[in-house]
């Protein structure tokens, strides 16, 4: 199967129709064709070539979301929060498709969060495979040093394992404190915070500026914008779904 052919079944969920489980009984039933003729199980379907059908009407995927949003601070990326803290999914006033954040920004950072109704395209951004750089402006006290600064670059070890080497730029610095670039290619749970404590500095400020090539510019805070259609192919190729 090719990595643009789908299961018969995931394409009708995906299609909106209906689940998996049911979209096997429809199959089993004689309700679905795939270019004119009855469906089997198993089989699968391009989405883009293959004529689906349901009792004679054919069916389509709906397009995908693809959004960026100017995470304020204060907010928590879940969709929905027990302790009744503000959620992400607050902010996107205008959204009707259920979207759901790519990855994580924790309460107190800011910036740069993705959010889709794309699982494939989700999955693929945030697998340590395929090393999407992230990149993160971090203003730090006490003023770094050029140890502490290779160290961040070197990895630390975190829960018994080293982190990934990072690129930092100290990008100014003052009597006490630093602001820094760094370029993460994974993504551990309050990664950055936990390296500058092992090295004794106190993370004051932490905003994700990028994400691959896709850029948080001008957004302001708590505002989104749709992906551009080069936005998302350029995401697709660092994740490998495109070539």
């Amino acid at each position: 199967m090719s990595a643009k052919e789908m299961r018969l079944q995931k394409y009708l969920s995906e299609c909106g129709e209906t689940s998996r489980r049911k979209a096997e009984i429809w199959i089993t039933a004689g309700r679905v064709q795939v270019n004119g003729r009855p469906a089997r199980l198993g089989q699968s379907v391009h989405p883009s070539k293959d004529l689906v059908t349901v009792d004679g009407r054919a069916v389509a995927p709906s397009p995908k979301v693809y959004i960026a949003l100017n995470k304020p601070r204060g907010y928590v990326t879940t969709l929905h929060d027990e302790l009744d803290r503000r959620c992400v999914t607050d902010l996107l006033k205008g959204v009707e498709t259920r979207v759901y954040p790519i990855g994580r920004l924790d309460r107190d950072s800011e910036g740069l969060l993705l959010l889709t109704d794309d699982g494939a395209f989700a999955n693929a951004l945030t697998h340590p495979r395929h090393h999407v750089p992230k990149i993160y402006h971090v203003s730090v006290r006490p003023r770094v040093t050029e140890e502490q600064v290779a160290r961040l670059q070197n990895g630390i070890e975190l829960d018994g394992r080293m982190t990934a080497p990072a690129k930092v730029t100290v990008l100014r610095s003052g009597s006490d404190r630093s602001v820094l670039e760094l370029v993460l290619y994974e993504g551990r749970n309050r990664q950055i915070r936990r390296m500058c404590e092992a090295l004794g500095l106190e993370v004051a400020r932490l905003s994700r500026v990028a994400v691959g090539t896709v850029k948080l510019g001008g957004l302001r805070s708590g505002q989104w914008r749709e992906l551009t259609d080069k936005e998302v192919r350029a995401l697709e190729r660092a994740a490998g779904l495109r070539d």
